[in-house]
């Protein structure tokens, strides 16, 4: 029973730890894209798991206690509610913190070299503009790739009185 209780480093060496790790991740996350976070596939879901395990004894150090765990769990959630409580109030650490947002189309012309850039494929940002009710990339007046991964669209009056897109062909 007193090894569920007894740390086997002093307290403040998970802090450091978890603090690490937090930031590591979060520049991974960070640098591998907006696509990569807003686009959740079941990859990412194995990613995730991976990450998970392979940062694991970084976290603890090889400690099991529940104390150690209790400790590195409230690390981690007051490090994630100071980012948030960062980004909500000053647009520098949001900018560091969640991105910018990208321009990926302007007055009916798509940057197709930002889509590569941002690892956006013609197929989704055509699912993007079907679900904003677009025919023609000539009625887009603004499309934004948003810190969350996903496209925001602004047409024209044109595009905005368009019939609904057809769907996508089977298959």
């Amino acid at each position: 029973m007193n090894d569920l209780l007894q740390l086997s480093a002093p307290w403040w060496h998970f802090v450091l730890r978890a603090l690490a790790i937090y930031l590591m991740v979060m520049l991974l996350v960070r640098v591998s894209g907006k696509r990569a976070v807003g686009q959740f596939t079941p990859f990412d879901l194995v990613l995730l798991i991976l990450i998970g395990n392979a940062v694991q004894n970084g976290l603890n150090g090889g400690d099991n206690s529940l104390v150690g765990a209790a400790i590195l769990a409230i690390c981690l959630i007051a490090l994630n509610y100071l980012a948030a409580w960062l980004s909500s109030r000053s647009a520098t650490a949001r900018k560091v913190i969640e991105g910018v947002p990208t321009v990926l189309a302007k007055d009916g012309h798509v940057f197709q070299e930002v889509l590569r850039r941002e690892l956006v494929s013609k197929a989704d940002f055509h699912e993007a503009m079907r679900q904003a009710g677009c025919r023609d990339v000539a009625h887009i007046q603004l499309a934004t790739l948003e810190t969350d991964g996903h496209i925001t669209l602004l047409m024209d009056e044109a595009g905005k009185h368009s019939p609904p897109p057809d769907p996508p062909p089977p298959g």
